[in-house]
């Protein structure tokens, strides 16, 4: 009977581990209400990690949020499931997020109590991504058309004006006239330059094992010697295995995000590129159980007010004389990754958040 009873224990060493498939965040209290097991959708949404919490009072992560208080009394005085709605507490002790909590009493080796916590934002937040990508699409496939339609006439308008140029040779006023000649070349090759820039995310994807900070390296290379003045520091996780994606796409989407930033400081400031692993996490409609972070943060002057919101749509740009390509072609190829991407700014502090999963699934689905 001892034997079994130690197999049994030994099958069961980690009884928690079911929770950790779990994309909610739930965490597990004794009758003390301090905190036996913490998932790691919880670990995501409190930015703490379960080595630390453990054995640690609840209070001491969420602190006392009333409606929290009074779920947890009601269902250990009742042995019934309460929800408290719109708690707010604090997040890394920087920020802080509204919470729905449904309390519900189990007793399961010493778990008196399961918490399992929804951000009230996240359905909203899921919805706008959704419309913003139904936008993003539907913007690139008219911009597409545009760049064909434009595309081929330029090239005439061009062998036009080098016919033009040549048979104004030996003719009074030549050079004055070949000036206009040239510049009408010169616009059209700007202009066919555009457009293929335009059509270039639209390229079928060539997949490959690769390493994110190999990319991150080489965008980093490349910012320095454009930008002496500009100072990319890097954060990164060692330990994150490679991901499946597009190597030239990758390097052109987050170089694009990086100048930008280093374009935004005038060429003097700092970025930081910060890799990390997240769990349990809901990209482009699918869930992964591993997935990457990259963000990349400057100290520059911020993104304008006016396009905050439009930031990723093609020929929205912040900058004098810019295109407002840069983002439009970072944002398509994240998402042929399967991935999001998503950006917050305040003067001196701006972040982009990339996402990818770190499995090899939907790779260059539609």
């Amino acid at each position: 009977m001892t034997s079994q009873v130690h197999a049994y224990e030994n099958e069961h060493e980690h009884p928690f581990t079911g929770l950790d498939l779990l994309s909610s965040a739930v965490i597990l209290l004794d009758g003390k209400l301090r905190i036996r097991h913490c998932n790691p959708a919880a670990e995501n949404l409190f930015a703490v990690s379960q080595r630390v919490c453990v054995g640690k009072p609840l209070t001491h992560l969420l602190g006392t949020p009333p409606a929290l208080i009074s779920a947890l009394e009601n269902t250990l005085a009742n042995q019934w499931s309460y929800t408290g709605h719109d708690i707010v507490v604090a997040r890394d002790k920087k920020e802080t997020i509204h919470l729905d909590c449904t309390v519900s009493p189990i007793d399961i080796s010493q778990a008196k109590l399961l918490l399992e916590f929804r951000p009230i934002d996240q359905q909203l937040k899921a919805a706008r991504e959704e419309r913003e990508a139904v936008q993003q699409r539907a913007n690139s496939e008219l911009i597409r058309n545009l760049a064909h339609e434009i595309k081929n006439p330029l090239g005439g308008i061009r062998g036009s004006a080098q016919l033009l140029d040549r048979e104004l040779t030996g003719m009074e006023n030549a050079a004055a006239l070949k000036e206009y000649t040239q510049v009408i070349i010169h616009e059209t090759d700007r202009l066919q330059s555009l457009m293929h820039r335009l059509l270039s995310s639209h390229r079928a994807m060539q997949p490959a094992q690769i390493n994110i900070h190999d990319i991150l390296e080489r965008v980093r290379r490349l910012i320095h010697a454009e930008f002496p003045g500009v100072h990319v520091l890097r954060d990164y996780d060692t330990s994150l295995p490679d991901i499946t994606g597009d190597r030239e796409q990758l390097i052109q989407a987050i170089l694009n995000i990086v100048r930008n930033a280093a374009q935004a400081m005038k060429g003097a400031g700092q970025i930081v590129t910060r890799t990390r692993a997240l769990r349990q996490v809901t990209l482009a409609k699918k869930h992964y159980r591993l997935a990457l972070e990259l963000l990349i943060i400057d100290n520059g002057p911020g993104i304008p007010d006016d396009i905050r919101d439009r930031i990723f749509y093609p020929l929205v740009s912040g900058r004098e004389g810019g295109t407002g390509l840069g983002l439009a072609l970072a944002q398509s190829i994240v998402q042929q990754h399967q991935g999001s991407i998503e950006a917050a700014s305040v003067p001196g502090r701006t972040c982009f958040t990339l996402r990818l999963p770190l499995v090899n699934v939907g790779i260059g689905d539609k």
